[in-house]
């Protein structure tokens, strides 16, 4: 079966998440991203520590998605093997990448750190892989176009997973994605401390598909605060994506008002 044009798979993995140990967010972001992009989520499956099952999972996705995406098992520990179970998925050796192995190596040499065995293996990706920088941390994450499925690697710590998913992954998926509209609308809220919005923020975010709601502190929690409101909106149209994006920029500015704040700089871009 070709894969499906605009279908996506998220794959987590770790022991961790399938004890209950810690919560699976890194899925619930993904999905709303992909979604918003104009990609159907189809699969969202949560895989152990095991090479077997990772390659077994991947190999299914290959065959029915556009996009896979994997998060955890990327560090320098022996049970992080996802790239190990995507290589094999995938039919690849995995071998010592040149621009991860420098990325690795940067990271470490600005702590005044060696580079040992085990840190050497984050930058062990699938041959042809394409590293993607972590900005946060050490691991490396990977990005292998085969047979016309990207297959996307990120960490499982959610703040370089977030990250790199900004930066990076998202403008390359935006070239293969669905002919949607997107449209970002913010506002500068003055006066009010981020977990004073936190209530009409949780509200607005899941109150509307197809928007996606942040809130960015740029100043002192308590002594001045200054809160950046952005909505990330999709749609069939830029016009019906910018109305989706300042309904919620303007639900979350009007209760900020109500609070005592006052609203800077306000606007939409795309």
């Amino acid at each position: 079966m070709p894969p499906g044009e605009f279908d996506s798979w998220i794959l987590t993995i770790g022991n961790e998440i399938l004890i209950g140990r810690i919560v699976n967010t890194n899925a619930s972001w993904l999905a709303s991203r992909l979604t918003l992009l104009g990609f159907r989520v189809a699969r969202i499956i949560t895989v152990p520590d095991d090479v077997a099952d990772i390659a077994e999972e991947v190999g299914r996705a290959v065959a029915r998605a556009r996009v896979v995406v994997t998060t955890g098992g990327l560090g320098p520990t022996y049970d992080d093997v996802t790239l190990e179970g995507v290589a094999r998925a995938l039919g690849r050796r995995l071998t010592v990448n040149d621009r991860a192995l420098d990325m690795v190596r940067r990271f470490y040499e600005a702590r005044g750190l060696e580079l040992t065995e085990e840190r050497v293996k984050m930058a062990m990706l699938p041959e042809g892989a394409e590293a993607i920088p972590n900005p946060v941390g050490a691991a490396p994450g990977s990005i292998i176009d085969h047979g016309g499925a990207l297959v996307i690697s990120l960490p499982g710590v959610p703040s370089e997973m977030k990250e790199m998913f900004t930066r990076y992954v998202e403008p390359r998926l935006r070239e293969i994605a669905p002919n949607v509209a997107l449209v970002e609308c913010y506002a500068r809220v003055i006066g009010v401390p981020e977990s004073g919005l936190a209530p009409v923020v949780k509200r607005a975010a899941r109150s509307r598909e197809g928007v996606y709601l942040k809130t960015h502190p740029k100043g002192h929690e308590l002594e001045g605060p200054v809160i950046e409101v952005r909505a990330l909106a999709s749609a069939g149209s830029v016009e019906e994506a910018r109305a989706k994006a300042l309904e919620v920029v303007r639900e979350v500015v009007s209760y900020a008002r109500e609070q005592g704040g006052r609203v800077g700089e306000e606007g939409c871009t795309g």
